[in-house]
């Protein structure tokens, strides 16, 4: 398993590269001046445009430019913002709680039904639960993250007025940011006395931005895990488990469900990825200040140092959890470990 690992580790270097290239040349190839968003309506003469184009690097050429870019990362330094001129990791590190939140949320919502409906309908084969559940995850599928949004923003917001429409907690609260985790940081202050109320507001905020974000990858996770039970379904060994009299709930979730997990495991670490795609949008509906809306900001105002450190953080993010979804499938199944 180890030298598994390691060759596993190997060939991200040549991927990580990749990424580096791809993020500092993609954003080159969006039109405009940065220099001009960055002053906003002020006017610069030509001398003073050079000066600043100078004082920031990018008149050098892109060679030169990425050949920094890779010597920062080298050092661990993500560069500085060319707007607030703040260290880019500051800035991520105060964000990316949010996302690391949001997108929790979302996947335990997703894991949590997803695998629910998808055993359910296995089970049901054929019935109309079964003809339901599928019709519900062709529809969760197909939905537009940000057409399902604004659905649910105009139908729970603004008709029902049971959730808020943006933000992370409501303007009445002052939470001090001990964690990051608004849900974590709004129950210590509920907990002392200090914000009566304040994990209330939180996860009011935080209902409607993890159902639209968990929506796909919950009906993903269904439609697969309904695929791979019915196959387990039909092996011997659950014919022989049900034979020696063991519990029917033992016999599904024991024997079936944990042989079903491996092509559901590969699903999992590839919902990582519409995950963060989707936080884009989704914190940009729901003013949500994660590193989504950052990165959308950055894109706009062409800030060439943040959107590179955004694309290469959520890479790294991808890479991680897939290569550790991996490694689960020993955990999962032996026998997978021991072909290695």
């Amino acid at each position: 398993m180890f030298a598994y690992l390691l060759r596993k580790l190997a060939a991200l270097v040549p991927t990580l590269a990749g990424v580096t290239l791809a993020a500092f040349a993609l954003i080159r190839l969006v039109p405009g001046d940065p220099v001009e968003v960055m002053v906003g309506e002020r006017r610069l003469d030509p001398a003073a445009h050079a000066a600043l184009v100078q004082q920031l690097g990018l008149d050098q050429p892109l060679a030169v430019q990425y050949g920094r870019y890779v010597a920062q990362l080298a050092h661990g330094d993500l560069g500085r913002s060319l707007v607030t001129r703040e260290p880019v990791a500051a800035e991520f590190a105060v964000l990316f709680p949010a996302t690391v939140e949001l997108a929790a949320a979302a996947f335990a919502l997703a894991l949590a039904l997803g695998l629910a409906l998808g055993v359910t309908a296995a089970l049901r084969r054929g019935s109309w639960l079964d003809q339901l559940v599928m019709a519900l995850a062709t529809l969760g599928h197909s939905m537009p993250v940000f057409w399902w949004g604004l659905i649910l923003i105009m139908a729970f917001s603004v008709g029902l007025e049971w959730t808020p429409v943006s933000g992370r907690i409501g303007i009445e609260y002052d939470i001090d940011p001990v964690t990051g985790f608004m849900l974590v940081d709004a129950a210590l202050a509920s907990w002392r006395g200090q914000e009566p109320g304040a994990f209330a507001s939180a996860l009011a905020h935080l209902v409607l931005p993890a159902v639209v974000l968990g929506t796909v990858p919950m009906a993903v996770i269904a439609r697969m895990t309904r695929s791979s039970m019915l196959e387990v379904l039909r092996e011997e060994y659950m014919r022989t488990a049900r034979a020696k009299g063991l519990a029917p709930a033992r016999v599904v979730l024991h024997h079936g469900l944990r042989n079903a997990l491996i092509p559901v495991l590969t699903v999992l670490g590839l919902q990582v990825g519409s995950l963060l795609g989707g936080a884009v949008l989704t914190e940009t509906i729901f003013s949500w200040p994660g590193i989504g809306k950052w990165l959308i900001d950055a894109i706009a105002r062409r800030d060439y140092p943040v959107v590179q450190a955004g694309i290469l953080v959520a890479a790294l993010v991808f890479i991680g959890v897939n290569l550790g979804v991996d490694l689960l499938y020993g955990v999962v199944n032996p026998r997978v470990r021991s072909e290695r």
